[in-house]
């Protein structure tokens, strides 16, 4: 049985730190794509960062320069540092996984079958 768990979450200041980790079970993690994705207040899922089966990186404009994605093959792991984090940032913080080698949408969470069940982020200003 699949699962996706994510963990990491939890509350900071504007201009603060935070990491989230991922871990998956079921297969292992090294060609597959694997992605960040988040939901804010009142908004839609939305992508924050992926990497791809060959291991190209995306991100999202909005978080660009401030997250960085990374897997660990060995730990079936994929992780997410967050800097200078701001108040829009809060949200609900997804991790996802397309078990499936091909060519996909990376940012796109419609192209992702397992998802994890989320840990939240808080921001205050």
């Amino acid at each position: 049985q699949v699962q996706v768990m994510e963990s990491g979450g939890g509350s900071v200041q504007a201009g603060g730190s935070l990491s989230l980790s991922c871990g998956v079970s079921g297969y292992t993690l090294s060609s597959f794509c694997m992605g960040w994705f988040r939901q804010r207040p009142g908004k839609e899922r939305e992508a924050v960062a992926a990497i791809d089966g060959r291991g190209t990186i995306y991100y999202a404009p909005s978080v660009k320069g401030r997250f960085t994605i990374s897997k660990d093959n060995a730990e079936g792991t994929l992780l997410l540092r967050m800097n200078n984090l701001n108040p829009d940032d809060t949200g609900t913080y997804y991790c996802a996984t397309e078990p499936v080698i091909r060519t996909l949408q990376a940012l796109d969470p419609g192209e992702y079958r397992d998802w994890g069940q989320g840990t939240q982020v808080t921001v205050s200003s």
